[in-house]
């Protein structure tokens, strides 16, 4: 059973996928009276669902006449989304940071559901066990690996 947040997530979604400009434009207090919830979980989905790791980018102006704006960044060749956030991971990496480019990689189709979830139960906080900073570094490094073997030509996947 999908919760409300998942709703509304693929609600927005499937709204962006029909547009031609890969973008919608909303109102808060609106898209709560359709899902019948307070206004702040509609903030909750667009902050942890819109992210730029997710490839969205997120504008907003608040006050009476407010909106929100939620743009669907096109990927301009799978090797740039993947450099890109190889480029992000050298710092290290939270467990969320990972999960969003998860997530990204499947909205791309450039990786199975269950490449996900292998790459998400190795950055897993309860896998690397050891304490942070060391820990999001670790992450990051794992990650890393992951996504390089995406880099190369496939052989036997």
């Amino acid at each position: 059973m999908k919760n409300i947040s998942d709703i509304i997530e693929g609600y927005l979604k499937s709204i962006i996928e029909t547009t031609k400009q890969g973008q919608i434009e909303i109102k808060r207090n609106e898209v709560a009276e359709k899902f019948q919830c307070v206004p702040s979980q509609i903030n909750y989905v667009i902050n942890t669902r819109f992210t730029v790791d997710r490839g969205y980018l997120v504008e907003s102006k608040r006050g009476g006449g407010g909106y929100i704006r939620i743009f669907r960044v096109a990927a301009s060749e799978q090797t740039d989304v993947i450099r890109d956030m190889l480029d992000v991971l050298k710092g290290g990496a939270s467990e969320s940071m990972v999960e969003d480019m998860v997530y990204r990689l499947l909205d791309l189709d450039m990786i199975s559901k269950r490449e996900a979830k292998l790459i998400v139960a190795a950055c897993a906080r309860s896998t690397l066990s050891v304490p942070l900073p060391l820990r999001d570094q670790l992450r990051g490094r794992v990650a890393q690996a992951m996504l390089l073997t995406l880099l190369q030509p496939d052989q036997e996947r």
